[in-house]
């Protein structure tokens, strides 16, 4: 495992000392400066400050194609992706749309049977329930060949996709992505979910222009939040304002108890409390048991999920998705330890990149096997397992720095020809090659991250909050820490100080619980899946938790890496 270097983050204090007038609790404005907040109403999260639809580039043409669909009653199928995000755009799409008063079914690929995106076998597939409209949530901005294999039968496509696009767009009736061409929504971060929220929200504006809820109740799409947030946070998409703001809405209606049967569920069958829902439930406990259902079965199951509203459904479905992440997990242990095999033969120090392939893995779990890896070595990593007859397919996780699908679009220039398919985002990417073609792969992108990525980007840095006053090291401040929002892009507070360890023990044969001091004070922590003991005094970046004991809730720090003083 590659060392870390604790740093500290730089706090513009002009920005600290403007949200200190504004009312900011102190620590809260120093965090929020260090993160380019620079006044409060960027973190009120108000759904006012959604940026609007009209903003999002052919958003109201897709709006005035689905209101003359379900004017006419034509037959509407939304084609899906298989992830976390993919489910809950599909979902938040069958719900609104049902609500609206289309006509809306839902087919989802299969990953091992169908491959990624609207292709035109899906096509093929879809056809056979005689849709007039597919629309397609969170892929489709690269299917060239799917959207006119459904223009030759005649059935019209929307895509609404968040994916950066290839050299050549579709040919769809209308393309809703902030990242096409032309595009000038200011948030370039919206998921494949909150990209389909903002064409339902168009959709209803144009209906309320048309007058067709004259008379009747309009449906509240704000109910549809919880989905939003799940999915955001659960495809590791920049948490910018505009996200911020979603996935804070939908988390307030989660804790007030507002959500779909199968959220409530999921919570259930995780054994967390939803009136204190929080990103870490959304995108390391509910997204990854929703996952499971695409990584090992079939993603209809979790779309199944989020669409019922029988409750007793809803849970006999979260406890199936449940057995099947407890595999997916168990599977993932197993791919790991061969992980660690193949790379304790391997100079890692020396190079740039990490791929990695063994023809018993299991295709749906590399994405997160390549993120092990790459958290732990600090380098972009790619992951293969056998996929179609004669091919292999990758997925590839990066680190700050490389731009993982630009880094394939070069790969492609320096062996034309190796990737059969590819895309992605800057962070996570997908590639399919010929069987016998890893090798050809693993010296091609190895060539590519050492042309992209410097020495010093490939040293671990462990970026920090700095020193935390020993006054606020109390439970008020861990449970508003609690309730703002974090995650990609807009990170997790970490603080960095001294202490002295008092005692430390083994629990759950796996982590190590601690008793630490400072500045006269005695303080409970945990360093999870870790057994390294640590030295007494002790450098150590940590963040705060509340800790529920038996009704009790307490102060807890979680220690995230350390140091020996003087190292």
């Amino acid at each position: 495992m590659t060392s870390s270097n604790i740093v500290t983050r730089r706090v513009p204090l002009r920005q600290h000392d403007q949200l200190v007038r504004e009312g900011l609790q102190p620590v809260l404005a120093r965090l929020c400066a260090a993160r380019g907040i620079s006044r409060r109403g960027e973190i009120d999260n108000a759904l006012s400050g959604l940026i609007p639809p009209s903003e999002l580039l052919h958003a109201e043409r897709a709006a005035s194609l689905l209101a003359d669909a379900i004017e006419t009653g034509k037959r509407m199928l939304i084609v899906a992706d298989y992830d976390c995000d993919g489910a809950t755009a599909c979902a938040l799409g069958v719900r609104a749309l049902a609500a609206l008063g289309g006509d809306v079914g839902y087919l989802v690929p299969n990953r091992f049977e169908h491959g990624y995106g609207l292709t035109p076998e899906i096509v093929a597939l879809a056809a056979g329930s005689k849709p007039d409209l597919l629309i397609t949530v969170d892929n489709g901005i690269a299917s060239v060949e799917g959207v006119e294999a459904a223009r030759r039968l005649g059935i019209e496509v929307i895509v609404t996709d968040h994916h950066l696009p290839g050299p050549e767009l579709p040919r769809a009736s209308a393309i809703v992505n902030p990242n096409q061409p032309g595009c000038g929504f200011p948030s370039k971060s919206l998921a494949g979910v909150g990209v389909m929220f903002y064409v339902v929200l168009a959709l209803r504006a144009e209906m309320r222009r048309r007058e067709r809820f004259t008379g009747k109740r309009e449906p509240v799409l704000a109910d549809l939040l919880d989905l939003v947030a799940l999915g955001t946070i659960a495809d590791v998409v920049p948490l910018d304002f505009n996200n911020r703001v979603l996935v804070s809405q939908g988390l307030r209606r989660i804790r007030a108890g507002r959500m779909q049967e199968g959220v409530r569920a999921l919570f259930a069958v995780a054994g967390r409390d939803p009136s204190r829902a929080s990103a870490f439930d959304l995108g390391f406990l509910l997204g990854p048991r929703l996952n499971a259902a695409g990584r090992l079965a079939d993603m209809s199951l979790g779309i199944e999920l989020l669409v019922t509203d029988d409750r007793g459904r809803a849970l006999d479905i979260a406890r199936r998705l449940d057995d099947l992440n407890r595999e997916r997990r168990a599977i993932e242990a197993d791919m790991q330890s061969q992980a660690d095999d193949l790379l304790s033969r391997l100079s890692v120090g020396d190079s740039s990149s990490i791929s990695l392939y063994d023809p018993s893995w299991h295709q749906g779990v590399i994405g997160i096997l390549a993120g092990r890896v790459k958290d732990r070595y600090h380098r972009p990593t790619f992951a293969f397992a056998p996929g179609a007859e004669g091919e292999i397919r990758g997925s590839g996780r990066s680190i700050s720095g490389l731009h993982l699908r630009d880094a394939l679009d070069l790969v492609t220039k320096l062996e034309p020809g190796l990737l059969l398919r590819f895309g992605g985002h800057a962070a996570a990417a997908g590639a399919t090659l010929g069987a016998t073609d890893f090798p050809r792969f693993k010296e091609a992108f190895e060539a590519v991250a050492r042309k992209l990525l410097l020495p010093e980007q490939l040293a671990r840095t462990v970026q920090t909050d700095g020193s935390l006053e020993t006054a606020y090291l109390n439970l008020g401040l861990a449970q508003l820490l609690e309730e703002q929002i974090w995650g990609q892009g807009f990170p997790q507070p970490l603080f960095c100080d001294e202490f002295e360890v008092l005692g430390q023990r083994v629990v759950g044969e796996k982590h190590l619980k601690l008793k630490l001091a400072r500045g006269g004070r005695s303080i409970e922590a945990m360093r999870f899946n870790a057994l390294d003991p640590l030295p007494s005094p002790v450098r150590a970046a940590y963040r705060l938790s509340v800790n529920e004991f038996n009704g009790a809730h307490n102060l807890q720090l979680v220690i995230e890496h350390w140091e020996g003083i003087g190292a």
